[in-house]
Parts: C-alpha cells; structure tokens; sequence
C-alpha cells in the first residue's frame, strides 16, 4: 500500500518544512534539502525527525 496522491500534496518535512517526494520503490518519502528518508508503514508516513533515515548521496 503506497501513500495517496493527495496526501502527498499536503505532507510537508517536518524538520525543513520542505517538499518531499515518494521514493523510488515506494516505501519512503525523501525530503532532498535534509538528505532523510522517512518511512511508510502500511501506507502511513511515519514523520518523525528521530525516526527518519540518512539518505546518502
């Protein structure tokens, strides 16, 4: 299960208040100015700072 189109368009990074966009396999949202990938479980973004993931370049 993938994160909807709209919700998509509302989520924001919750550290830069950024943009961020689905990953390629679907299973995170990148926000690119903070380098984090935040997660999705079950179709839910989980947007916390502390349990989002360092994406390396």
């Amino acid at each position: 299960m993938t994160v909807s189109k709209e919700l998509l368009e509302i989520l924001a990074c919750p550290k830069c208040k950024g943009d961020i966009r689905l990953n390629k396999s679907e299973n995170g949202l990148i926000c690119d100015k903070c380098k984090l990938l935040y997660h999705v479980k079950d179709g839910i973004p989980i947007m916390l700072i502390e349990e989002a993931a360092v994406v390396k370049d």
